[in-house]
């Protein structure tokens, strides 16, 4: 009795019953756009992961595919407006209490003329929310976790300290290891590096001599990482960083990476690495052009102006001369006015 009482209300209403066939096509089309969404995802993902190599000499953590070439033929978003900063977060310790031991924001002009590589100090006294005042590496670590697992916590919360520190917008950005340093370095051919005094490594022993040289995958790690020894200690790191990371954009430059799709995809399957990104919109022909357009000048490299504290907690605090117009400019977008008026403040490169 039950079922046939079932059987009939069935009957009665089977002709209000959507139709299959528009149901179908309608979920295959999101479908498509939510790939297709992916695929933008992935697609800016892997621009800023080589961008963001060129800029600062290091490598993004999270393993994935590259896309390939007929993939970057797709229709390109529209080239972003405006004055862009790129965070860039390099790791070089794994695990618990993992911290961001190199920071560095990357302001590209809205004229395009050139790329800015601005270094922060790791042990920048900042607000650290949940932390009061800490040092600036200390922020990742707050976010990553106690694992240090969580790695786009860790940016998120490393960005909002530098964002609220500057005072201006972050337009994207990587978490990024020393882990293929020494792949990109072999895939571009080397890179050139000029440095103002020998720089002896405590870790092998190598011996960088004072002048310009050109360095494979194995010196470049081994160089990146020394601090010990130099005589401003983690700010001569910062300066010898972006002195590398100046020679990569000259040679990825050199061979029109930057600009030319399919050779940008054959380093990026040379390296063998993508990157977990904050990129927002922009796709890999916006953020490429953009860099690359920048980066046909030779970049400007410095430091966040700052001041050693001689007393607890110990750390930088803002340069008080100095700082309060740095900012000002990079607000304005006038980094080049003011290194200008302060030339001893940018770090040579040759």
């Amino acid at each position: 009795m039950i079922e046939d009482d079932l059987r009939a209300a069935f009957a009665r209403r089977e002709e209000l019953t959507p139709a299959v066939g528009p149901v179908r096509v309608a979920i295959d089309r999101a479908v498509v756009r939510r790939r297709r969404r992916r695929f933008r995802l992935r697609l800016a993902g892997t621009a800023l992961a080589v961008v963001a190599a060129a800029l600062a000499g290091f490598t993004a953590v999270a393993p994935g595919p590259p896309e390939s070439a007929h993939q970057l033929g797709t229709p390109a978003a529209p080239a972003p407006s405006g004055a862009l900063n790129v965070l860039l977060l390099g790791l070089d310790q794994a695990g618990g209490g993992r911290r961001a031991d190199s920071v560095l924001l990357v302001h590209v002009p809205a004229d395009r003329s050139r790329l800015y590589l601005v270094s922060l100090p790791r042990d920048l006294l900042v607000p650290i929310p949940g932390r009061e005042t800490d040092k600036l590496n200390a922020s990742f670590a707050v976010g990553a976790g106690p694992a240090g697992t969580d790695l786009a916590a860790g940016y998120q919360a490393t960005r909002q300290v530098v964002a609220q520190l500057t005072g201006v917008r972050i337009d994207a950005g990587a978490v990024l290891t020393y882990r293929a340093t020494r792949e990109l370095t072999d895939a571009v051919g080397g890179v050139p590096v000029c440095l103002p005094a020998t720089v002896r490594s405590v870790h092998t022993e190598r011996r960088f001599p004072a002048g310009c040289q050109q360095l494979d995958g194995n010196a470049a790690v081994d160089l990146l990482r020394q601090r010990y020894g130099l005589r401003d200690g983690g700010l001569d790191r910062d300066r010898n960083a972006g002195r590398y990371a100046a020679g990569l954009l000259r040679r990825i430059q050199e061979k029109g990476m930057l600009t030319n799709p399919v050779l940008l995809t054959r380093l990026i399957t040379q390296v063998g690495s993508s990157a977990v990104t904050d990129a927002g919109e922009m796709s890999l022909p916006a953020l490429a052009a953009a860099a690359g357009n920048a980066a046909t000048a030779e970049p400007v490299a410095l430091g966040l102006p700052v001041r050693y504290q001689e007393k607890q907690p110990y750390g930088f605090r803002l340069d008080p001369a100095l700082a309060p117009g740095f900012l000002d400019a990079l607000r304005g977008d006038r980094l080049g006015e003011w290194t200008a008026a302060h030339p001893d403040q940018v770090t040579g490169l040759r």
